[in-house]
C-alpha cells in the first residue's frame, strides 16, 4: 500500500487510538460537505465498516478491484484495507457502522462471516432477505442513537447477527486478498491474538509464518501502519484495558494475563503508551463506560 494512502479514523478525520470496544454508526450523507459522494481510497488502521446502501448507485473500490453497485448493497471492509466510492450525493446513501478491532474480538465467535476480508454484495439474494439486514441496520441506528442501558451489549450482538446475514446473502462473494503483503498481514494478526500473552518474540512470529523479518515488516507496516514491535504492544495494551475496564483483577494480575512477569513493568509500560498509570487510567474510567 503506497504511504501517500491515508488513514482516517472516520472519513476526513485525522487517525486517532480508540476507546476498547468502541463502535461508530452515522450515515454516508452525514459528510456530504467533506466528500460531495466522491471518497478516495482511505483505510482505518484498527476499525472495520459495514457499509449499507440504502439508495442511489455508483462505484466502490476495495484494493485494486471495482465494483458497480445499485442499492440495495452492502460491503464489510476489514480494517487496513484500502476503499472509497464513487456516487451521486443527492440521490445516494448508506449507514455506516464502524467498529474497532477490540470489539470486533467477541464478535468473531458470533458470526459465520470471516472477518479478515472484504466482501461486497450487491443484488443476489432475495427481497426478505436484503428487509431482514436492513431492519438490522435500523436497528444498530437506533441502539447507537439513543444510547439506553445496555446499549454497548446490543450493538455488539447486533452487529454480529448483521455480518451473519451478510454472509448468508453473498456465501461466495468474498473479495480475497488481493497480495501476499495482506495475507501476511491478515495471519500475522489472528496468530498475534493467540499468543501474545506467551511473550512470543518477533523471531518467532518470523518463523511461525514461514517469512522473513522484511517481508512482515512491510506487509505490518502497509496493513496497519505500525512496526511489528509496535502492532505486539498495541495489542498487550488492548488487553490491559479490557481487564481494567472489565474484571476487578490486580495490576499484578493483569500484568501476569498480558505478558509481564514484573507489575512495576507493566505500569512503566502501560504510562509510557497512555500517559498515566494503569490505576489512574482504571478510576478515571469508572465502572467500564467505554465511550
Amino acid at each position: 500500500m503506497p504511504r501517500s494512502v491515508p488513514s482516517f479514523f472516520v472519513y476526513g478525520e485525522p487517525d486517532r487510538p480508540l476507546d476498547v470496544g468502541f463502535m461508530h454508526v452515522e450515515t454516508v450523507m452525514a459528510r456530504r460537505n467533506v466528500h460531495l459522494g466522491q471518497v478516495s481510497a482511505h483505510r482505518h488502521a484498527r476499525m472495520a465498516q459495514i457499509t449499507f446502501w440504502t439508495s442511489g448507485h455508483g462505484t466502490y473500490f476495495i484494493e485494486d478491484r471495482r465494483l458497480d453497485f445499485l442499492a440495495p448493497a452492502v460491503s464489510f471492509v476489514p480494517s487496513g484495507v484500502v476503499h472509497g466510492f464513487s456516487v451521486e450525493p443527492a440521490s445516494s446513501d448508506a449507514i455506516v457502522v464502524s467498529v474497532a478491532d477490540s470489539a470486533l474480538l467477541p464478535i468473531r465467535q458470533q458470526t459465520i462471516l470471516p472477518l479478515d476480508a472484504p466482501i461486497m454484495i450487491a443484488g443476489g439474494g432475495g427481497e426478505a432477505d436484503w428487509a431482514r439486514l436492513g431492519g438490522l441496520m435500523d436497528q444498530i441506528t437506533g441502539e447507537y442513537r439513543d444510547n439506553r442501558p445496555g446499549a454497548e451489549q446490543v450493538l455488539s450482538a447486533l452487529t454480529a447477527v448483521a455480518l451473519t446475514e451478510i454472509a448468508r446473502l453473498g456465501p461466495d462473494r468474498a473479495i480475497s486478498p488481493v497480495s501476499e503483503h495482506r495475507l501476511l498481514a491478515s495471519e500475522f494478526r489472528r496468530l498475534v491474538d493467540q499468543h501474545f500473552r506467551d511473550n512470543w518474540a518477533v523471531e518467532r512470529y518470523v518463523a511461525a509464518l514461514g517469512t522473513t523479518p522484511h517481508l512482515l515488516a512491510r506487509a505490518c507496516e502497509q496493513a496497519f501502519g505500525l512496526s511489528v514491535k509496535a502492532f505486539l504492544n498495541e495489542r498487550r495494551l488492548l488487553e490491559a484495558k479490557r481487564l481494567l475496564l472489565f474484571t476487578i483483577r490486580s495490576l499484578e494480575d493483569i500484568a501476569f494475563e498480558i505478558g509481564f512477569k514484573d507489575a512495576a513493568y507493566f505500569s512503566r509500560f502501560f504510562k509510557l503508551r497512555v500517559g498515566m498509570p494503569p490505576s489512574d487510567w482504571r478510576a478515571s474510567h469508572g465502572d467500564g463506560g467505554t465511550g
